[in-house]
């Protein structure tokens, strides 16, 4: 059978499941979730040895330090996707939800009702436990899930898909309603992005090589963000000891991540006090920052910062800090180089954080808190399945509700449209 072949039987096997998960009441969807979380917990050996596979072959070709992180499925991460799954389970179902309704002049009662929005296609790179939590909301969303990761996780992402599939036996669950991609091939993610006619949505998730070539090649919708270019701006009234933990938090405990902060801008009243400080911190942690001419003025073992630095991703310890005049300055910056994903203001002043608010146009927007809290799980979503920048149909962290739609329900006695 060729890898055109298998997705297509995938595909259109997903688009059967996902009929039938309509009729599945969230008691039995959530029994499911269960079994999976169990199964993890049991096969724990099982999940580390065929990680320590991909781990042997990542580290024989060369992969990043960063990258090996992601992949990387130790005992905290087999917590942490049990976890995930029992606070999905503890969330409620959104399917079959109704707006509030409203009375048309002829007397026919309107409303909205939540439904999922079919098959979804994820595709993704290292991280072995995007598909857990995938699996898990997509199900408790009532969605069918195709997913391809990365060929680095393969042997990880096979073995997690064994103990799905006995769960949703186990359960009574349409066996297809996850399915894991059974090819390292490239081929596979082509084959997926034609099938049109049985999936609904794409979701890429990786780095920004990745996500345009699926936005390139795909026929169907494809929610997305590219990259996780993110700014913390310290105000000129801020706690500067409030500051430095966000910052450093922000930047230093895990750098290689899309809610990373990448640029620090600084309100000039603000900089004398608080940026040599902070720049001891962040050298003592390892962060090389590249500064404007203020900021190296102040910083004396800062890079001069350049062009190309004021929108990098460096998903690395590597900063940009730039000191701005005012405020307006910095929301012009992060208006001019912002990818849309996360910023966050340090101020006392209640006026100027609200303004950043209303105006700042990311998918989070936070006042004193680090950009690391753009998460579906942090900010009380159950485990996310990625962040969208694009706005359509969601905006930031997508839980369960942004993995469904809504169609109208028209209720009548005998109306007729004249």
């Amino acid at each position: 059978m060729t890898i055109e072949t298998t997705i297509t039987t995938m595909a259109q096997a997903g688009c059967e499941a996902a009929n039938r998960l309509v009729g599945i009441s969230s008691d039995q969807k959530n029994a499911a979730l269960m079994s999976i979380a169990d199964g993890l917990a049991k096969d724990a050996a099982f999940i580390q040895a065929e990680n320590e596979k991909d781990l042997v072959r990542a580290r024989e070709q060369g992969l990043s330090a960063a990258m090996i992180d992601r992949l990387t499925v130790g005992e905290q991460t087999i917590a942490a996707m049990v976890t995930g799954l029992k606070d999905v389970v503890a969330l409620n179902d959104p399917v079959g939800t109704m707006s509030p309704t409203w009375i048309r002049p002829n007397g026919l009662q309107v409303a909205r009702m939540r439904i999922p929005l079919g098959v979804i296609g994820i595709i993704y790179e290292s991280r072995p436990n995007v598909t857990v939590d995938a699996a898990g909301l997509c199900l408790k969303a009532g969605n069918a899930v195709i997913l391809r990761g990365g060929s680095e996780a393969f042997h990880s992402n096979q073995a997690l898909a064994k103990i799905i599939q006995r769960a949703l036996e186990d359960t009574g669950m349409p066996q297809k309603s996850v399915q894991v991609v059974p090819s390292r091939e490239r081929e596979a993610v082509l084959a997926l992005l034609q099938q049109e006619e049985f999936v609904d949505l794409i979701i890429p998730r990786g780095g920004e090589g990745l996500i345009r070539f699926v936005v390139q090649h795909s026929k169907i919708p494809v929610l997305k963000h590219y990259k996780g270019v993110c700014h913390v701006y310290v105000d000129e009234d801020a706690d500067l000891k409030m500051a430095q933990e966000i910052c450093f938090n922000a930047k230093v405990q895990r750098p290689g991540v899309c809610n990373a902060m990448e640029t620090l801008l600084v309100h000039q009243a603000a900089a004398d006090a608080f940026l040599p400080e902070m720049a001891r911190r962040f050298t003592e942690a390892g962060v090389e920052i590249r500064g404007c001419d203020t900021t190296c003025r102040i910083v004396r073992n800062a890079e001069k910062a350049v062009e190309s630095d004021w929108p990098a991703e460096y998903l690395d310890l590597i900063l940009a800090v730039k000191v701005v005049a005012d405020m307006d300055e910095a929301m012009a910056h992060m208006a001019r180089y912002s990818s849309r994903h996360t910023e966050a203001i340090v101020t006392r002043d209640y006026d100027r954080a609200q303004r950043f608010v209303r105006e700042t146009d990311s998918s989070v927007v936070l006042v004193n808190a680090s950009t690391r809290f753009n998460d579906g799980g942090q900010l009380g979503l159950g485990a996310e399945i990625g962040i969208s920048t694009s706005k359509l149909h969601a905006f930031g962290p997508m839980g369960l509700e942004e993995l469904t739609t809504t169609k109208f329900v028209v209720q009548g006695n005998g109306q007729v449209r004249e």
